[in-house]
């Protein structure tokens, strides 16, 4: 079972004093979280924008309407452990082992939910989540928001939140990409987080998430506003990520090489350039140096000193690729939205990739791209979305193709609800969105220029939670 706390940005980060003495013990980090097919799980992770209802301005952390009087108000009402780094309540972790409550840099608001057997509990969990949270931001005067970009707000109105990882984050990411500080402060995603068998199974999951990733992006294309107006873009959210530290991020093409297995992803988290090291309460800049650097006892930061598995888990957390490999899968490609996609998208992936029989079928279909068409898929779906070409095809039609593969994987599971329902009925909006070919920013856009009458801020009406 994965850990709730590997969340996006994590609650919590790991310190685990295990001396790291070879290569082998990366790898075998990873290969720990094989489990078999009867103990896969499904774990959400989903973001929100807090915002003033009265005036629709982001909500700063401190003050009594604050992120941390939410956070606090969230404790008293949960019961769960307090996570505070200095003084701050950064967030929350479930003393059960469920799940956490964390905060993004720009005060994005984020469960990571349980790992839990089925969609209909993620649905009750989301839910739930949501309620509590009403519950105690709504005497503040605090509203949430479900769209993938901020779509009002610049970067100098965005609110800073207390975590030492995130100041070591602002001052790196403009020496890596002009997008940087955009990604941390002004977007939301959903996501999911899924189990694997072994090493092949491992790899026809992350060739397939990665692969269709695009698809999902078209799918769950939901922030086409920056800063009060249309932009020509349909998920900004995407196309920011062009642009962020591209060493650490994007499509990562060699997982479809030849070979490609535990080892090869651990060489490349082995080059990529470090964050942070956690020692005590302390974060130590490392961005000068490499987790290899870190290993041959020459990190900048701490000279002669050698690296732990906590060091190693934490590293593992700070790379953003569209599928990102810990001791599970993490699914990265959507857009923040509102509550009926938070159950969407893990159907879609469940429902891809638990069956083994759909899992073979949309492999063979992804076999069928390119390099240049993943690369080609991944560029142009922010902008033209669902209308997105390649070859005589559209991604509406790809989308399609995948939706019914992946209806059918969740028929086959057989995990029916009260009422005696399967978990298909969560993928309705995506049908809708693929069979009409309008994705939720083309919905936005024509409000925007009909019924709203080019007035940005109506959404916080229609895409508050």
């Amino acid at each position: 079972m994965f850990p709730a706390l590997n969340g996006g940005a994590m609650a919590r980060d790991t310190q685990d004093d295990t001396p790291i003495e070879d290569r082998a013990q990366l790898v075998d980090h990873i290969r720990e979280g094989e489990k078999p097919p009867e103990r896969f799980r499904i774990g959400t992770e989903h973001e929100k924008f807090a915002f003033n209802t009265a005036d629709l301005s982001p909500v700063p952390y401190g003050g009594e309407r604050g992120i941390g009087a939410i956070l606090e108000g969230m404790q008293r009402l949960t019961g769960w452990d307090p996570i505070e780094e200095r003084g701050n309540v950064i967030g929350l972790a479930d003393p059960a082992g469920g799940g956490a409550i964390s905060l993004e840099p720009g005060g994005q608001f984020e469960l990571s939910g349980a790992p839990l057997d089925n969609l209909h509990e993620t649905c009750r969990e989301a839910n739930g989540h949501l309620a509590e949270v009403r519950e105690i931001a709504e005497e503040m005067g605090v509203g949430f928001l479900g769209l993938g970009v901020a779509p009002t707000w610049t970067h100098d109105e965005m609110p800073v939140m207390p975590k030492q990882r995130y100041g070591i984050m602002t001052r790196y990411m403009p020496k890596v990409g002009t997008r940087g500080l955009d990604m941390m402060y002004r977007t939301t995603t959903i996501q999911v987080n899924l189990d694997f068998e072994d090493e092949a199974d491992m790899v026809r999951k992350m060739r397939v998430g990665l692969a269709l990733q695009p698809v999902a992006t078209a799918l769950f294309a939901n922030s086409p506003f920056m800063e009060g107006k249309p932009n020509g873009i349909l998920s900004n959210r995407a196309a920011i990520w062009h642009d962020v530290d591209l060493a650490r991020s994007g499509p990562i093409p060699f997982v479809f090489d030849e070979g490609f297995g535990y080892e090869r992803y651990v060489d490349w988290a082995l080059h990529v350039p470090m964050y942070f090291v956690k020692r005590g309460d302390d974060y130590i800049d490392a961005t000068d140096n490499t987790f290899l650097d870190f290993m041959e006892g020459h990190l900048d930061a701490l000279p002669g000193e050698r690296p732990t598995m906590g060091d190693w888990v934490n590293h593992l957390s700070t790379l953003f690729p569209e599928v990102r490999l810990k001791r599970f899968l993490e699914m990265r490609g959507a857009d923040g939205g509102p509550w009926r996609r938070i159950c969407a998208l893990p159907a879609f992936w469940v429902g891809l990739l638990y069956d083994r029989g759909v899992l073979d079928q949309a492999s063979a279909m992804v076999a069928e791209f390119s390099a240049e068409d993943r690369r080609h898929l991944w560029l142009e779906v922010p902008r033209t979305g669902l209308s997105t070409t390649i070859g005589n095809r559209t991604v509406a039609d790809l989308a399609r193709e995948a939706l019914a593969l992946a209806s059918e994987g969740l028929r086959r599971r057989e995990r029916l609800s009260e009422d005696g329902l399967d978990e298909r009925g969560f993928l309705n909006p995506l049908e809708d969105a693929a069979h009409s070919g309008r994705s939720p920013a083309d919905e936005l856009l024509a409000a925007f220029n009909g019924p709203w009458r080019g007035d940005v801020r109506r959404v916080f009406e229609t895409n508050a939670f």
